[in-house]
């Protein structure tokens, strides 16, 4: 077991805040990330003078955007860091500030996400090496390609992979902060003209602009500002892992989510059976699928035959990215993992107005950056 929080003191969430993920817009990223953390100040109903720390998770702002928009809260001296973990910064900002709070560091800490989308390069591309596929294997080429293997394994059909859509888009239409809100039939979905293999336009996240907030606190910080149990679950585990070499190099992704999930499991002693709530890395509509499976929610290859049935939707057995997960919440990358943690922290409480899925009580958060790392965490209502 690796950095287990629970031989540390525990961590609750306190504060969430967002600001709507949408298109680029003239709105800058000051006034988005304001929005959020303002947001979450007022949700925990404290002062920006009682947060000790801030991370900041960016991947498309230039250097050092924190400093320039939490000053006009108030120069209060704390320290501040800035975030980059691909897809997975959000999460890491997170797993950083919940660190913090567990460490006896801080009381409060700040975890923030905000980015505006714009022309991104991976370090890969100059890493000096020449590479036998170059640029011609694209995010969307490889999850087209892992879609047809997984077709080709359990049975799945186009219109099952469709229906992933179906169900988080019709989450998204009911979740204000969402970047889709619209919900589309599977003729709609399935019409679209394909960006590769079975995936259509709205089986693929769209990457725009937004941002989250979160607060976490320590016990003491909870009694100190009087903020009630049932409005702070706690942080279970803070689970981070990287890629290992895999027998099967196509499926990456998968595996490195099985391991990682497995250790937050363990770390935070909970099983599938106990999760309520997911919010998933579903950039593709293929990864609901595949992830459901790595998690144990269902059994190996029956993913297709349980969405059909119903099983991950809200009401369902475990609501499955009941915010839209980032086909319909979108994927601004900066906030996304923050954005998760919002989303089921509502659910916990009983506040996700219109999507809530009852009984909620534990809730898990999974996001991969560029398939090479992976982050989970488990929140639970104790209440």
């Amino acid at each position: 077991m690796h950095n287990a929080l629970a031989a540390l003191r525990p961590v609750y969430v306190i504060g969430v805040g967002n600001h709507r993920y949408q298109r680029r817009s003239a709105t800058s990223y000051v006034e988005l990330g304001l929005t959020a953390v303002r947001a979450a100040l007022a949700d925990a109903g404290v002062e920006w003078s009682a947060v000790n720390a801030a991370y900041c998770a960016t991947t498309q702002l230039d250097m050092a955007p924190a400093r320039p928009m939490l000053r006009h809260l108030g120069c209060t001296g704390i320290p501040m860091q800035q975030v980059e973990n691909a897809s997975a910064s959000g999460s890491t900002a997170f797993r950083n500030a919940v660190i913090d709070v567990a460490s006896g560091m801080s009381d409060i800490a700040l975890a923030i996400g905000v980015d505006k989308p714009r022309s991104l390069t991976l370090g890969i591309t100059h890493n000096g090496l020449d590479s036998l596929e170059g640029d011609r294997v694209s995010p969307f080429t490889h999850f087209a390609l892992l879609a047809e293997k997984y077709a080709a394994e359990s049975g799945a059909t186009a219109a099952d992979f469709a229906r992933v859509a179906v169900k988080n888009l019709g989450n998204g239409a009911r979740n204000p902060w969402a970047h889709r809100q619209r919900a589309h039939s599977l003729a709609e979905i399935m019409s679209g003209e394909p960006v590769a293999g079975f995936l259509t336009p709205l089986q693929c996240c769209p990457v725009g602009e937004g941002a989250a907030a979160v607060l976490v606190a320590s016990e003491e910080a909870l009694r100190r500002h009087g903020i009630e149990p049932p409005r702070a679950p706690r942080v279970l585990n803070s689970t981070a892992r990287s890629e290992r070499l895999y027998p099967d190099e196509t499926g990456w992704d998968a595996a490195l989510t099985q391991e990682t999930i497995l250790q937050a499991y363990a770390e935070a002693d909970v099983t599938p059976g106990q999760i309520d709530i997911v919010e998933m890395h579903d950039a593709f509509t293929v990864e609901e699928l595949l992830y459901v499976e790595q998690m144990g929610l269902c059994a190996p290859g029956t993913a297709a035959a349980e969405l059909r049935a119903g099983a991950f939707d809200i009401g369902g057995r475990v609501a499955v990215s009941p915010s839209g997960g980032l086909l319909a919440m979108g994927h601004p990358l900066g906030p996304t993992g923050i954005g998760q943690i919002c989303e089921i922290t509502r659910q916990l409480r009983g506040e996700a107005v219109g999507r809530q899925h009852h009984g909620a009580r534990t809730g898990l958060a999974h996001m991969l950056g560029a398939g090479a790392v992976c982050v989970v965490h488990i929140l639970r209502n104790e209440t």
